[in-house]
């Protein structure tokens, strides 16, 4: 069905759910075109499919229903906006991605769980950032071996071997955004002096 054979359909529709519309109102005609200027004939055309329907006479009929003006055309729904991802399993850890597509900047939420194998840093094109959720998470980045809370964000080029899992034995969440191009995530800061002064 092309979108001209949808479109008639929609409009050929539009009547009776009018009629249906003001019958279980208990409105007449009468006092349909007393309540929105239009006239009784064309409101009568308009329900029997004689009269295509048009914007000018659907928002009074929507305003004199209080009724969204896509309830009267039978609008389709809006698509479900939730995005349904799988997670899988990678080196022992749940990823499960939040970005759709391939390409581009991709976003993961990655589960580290309480027990992690020995550290095992690889290296490779593109830039990541890493946000610690919940949980401490160990991250090793060339001669580096630190240790991030919750709250705290580490940017850095994947070409540098490393390596990230828990830091305390316990499970941990984080967010990681990685681009194969090397797109980097401009992360602000506070300046030490602005930190010291937020403190007092």
């Amino acid at each position: 069905m092309d979108d001209t054979t949808l479109i008639d359909a929609a409009l050929d529709a539009v009547g009776p759910r009018l009629k249906r519309l003001r019958s279980k109102l208990g409105v007449t005609l009468s006092e349909l075109s007393e309540r929105t200027g239009v006239s009784k004939s064309t409101l009568s055309r308009l329900e029997t499919g004689q009269r295509k329907p048009s914007l000018e006479l659907l928002l009074p009929l929507a305003q004199a229903y209080r009724v969204p003006l896509d309830e009267l055309v039978g609008a389709p729904d809006v698509a479900d906006p939730r995005v349904r991802l799988k997670p899988r399993r990678v080196h022992g850890r749940t990823v499960i991605p939040l970005t759709p597509n391939p390409g581009g900047v991709q976003a993961w939420k990655i589960l580290i769980p309480a027990s992690q194998n020995q550290p095992d840093l690889k290296s490779h094109e593109g830039y990541e950032w890493i946000y610690v959720l919940s949980g401490k998470m160990r991250l090793i980045l060339g001669e580096h071996d630190l240790v991030m809370a919750a709250g705290e964000v580490a940017e850095f080029d994947t070409r540098l071997p490393h390596w990230f899992g828990s830091a305390d034995g316990e499970p941990a969440e984080v967010l990681s955004l990685f681009g194969r191009q090397g797109e980097r995530v401009h992360v602000r800061a506070k300046s030490a002096s602005r930190r010291a002064a937020d403190s007092t």
